[in-house]
């Protein structure tokens, strides 16, 4: 369904390292990083698409957060909702709903809230059940 998403970023080596280290807990690697061109891309490994790319706006102006504009991650597991969720808040990232269940959108959807540095907000979310031990 989708092909990529670029979230508009106005810093890119503290975007670099916040984006590094949160999509490094759900498992996506970096596909490339040109610094000299302020944009960097993350894939699933092994599959082309999508992408998830972050950047200066191409038009040269200031980058800013969408109203009701937001990302949603799939994480593999709930502990790698709670990593990533740490990791983002470690990182400068701001808390905007702690990691949780919510059977509001249906009983097994596990996920965090946050905004990056610049503002954009991010959702990691799980939606199976938990395993049996």
């Amino acid at each position: 369904m989708l092909s990529h998403v670029y979230i508009g970023i106005s810093d890119f080596g503290r975007a670099l390292a916040f984006y590094s280290d949160v999509l490094e807990t759900l498992g996506l690697s970096l596909k490339f990083s040109q610094p000299e061109k302020s944009w960097a891309g993350w894939m699933q490994p092994g599959v082309a698409r999508p992408l998830l790319l972050i950047g200066l706006p191409y038009n040269g102006e200031p980058a800013a957060p969408g109203n009701g504009q937001m990302v949603a991650l799939l994480a593999p597991t709930r502990d790698a909702v709670d990593r990533s969720y740490a990791v983002a808040i470690e990182n400068g990232g701001r808390c905007e709903g702690p990691p949780g269940l919510r059977p509001q959108y249906h009983a097994n959807y596990y996920g965090a809230y946050f905004r990056d540095p610049d503002g954009n907000k991010l959702c990691v979310c799980c939606h199976d059940p938990v395993a049996a031990a």
